[in-house]
């Protein structure tokens, strides 16, 4: 029952050791990320924003987004609307070569651009997993959960009271 003495190069060579075997399996995990695609070959992610939800296919194209039958051109008026859409293409560098058909419901067009938005960064890491790194950096994959908060009872809006009259 006599236990060794380690002395403290023996503690670095082990734990030098350990980490290199939790690194090897850390990149083989992260090589074997494959991706999920439908028998189309499409990805497909759902992205929320407010009250609205978009669903979301990619597939190799050329740069054509489709909302809701219709080009983004008419049904994103605004050009603040457009740009939100094609950022995650912008960051990923990959413009002009993704298809997007997509459908979406609920909220107003800032809301439904944000969704689009999100289901689009969503279907990228689907189809490149190797692209997870730069959207998720971006803020891209992360659900916006801000919402219109609720009336209350006594007040005229969510927060606002009624005027006041002294007499």
């Amino acid at each position: 029952m006599a236990e060794e003495k380690k002395t403290l190069e023996d503690l670095k060579e082990i734990t030098a050791e350990a980490a290199n075997a939790e690194a090897g399996s850390e990149a083989s995990e992260a090589v074997t990320a494959e991706p999920k695609l439908d028998a189309q070959g499409r990805a497909y992610a759902t992205g929320k924003r407010k009250d609205a939800v978009a669903r979301v296919w990619i597939k190799p194209g050329s740069g054509k987004i489709t909302v809701n039958g219709r080009d983004q051109l008419t049904y994103f008026a605004r050009p603040t609307q457009r740009l939100v859409v094609n950022q995650p293409f912008e960051v990923a560098g990959r413009k002009d070569q993704f298809d997007v058909d997509c459908t979406v419901k609920g909220g107003g067009l800032s809301g439904q651009a944000g969704a689009v938005r999100h289901g689009i960064s969503k279907a990228l890491t689907y189809y490149e997993p190797g692209l997870r790194p730069v959207l998720k950096a971006n803020g891209f994959l992360t659900r916006d959960a801000r919402v219109v908060e609720r009336k209350k009872y006594g007040k005229a809006k969510a927060r606002r009271s009624f005027q006041f009259s002294k007499r």
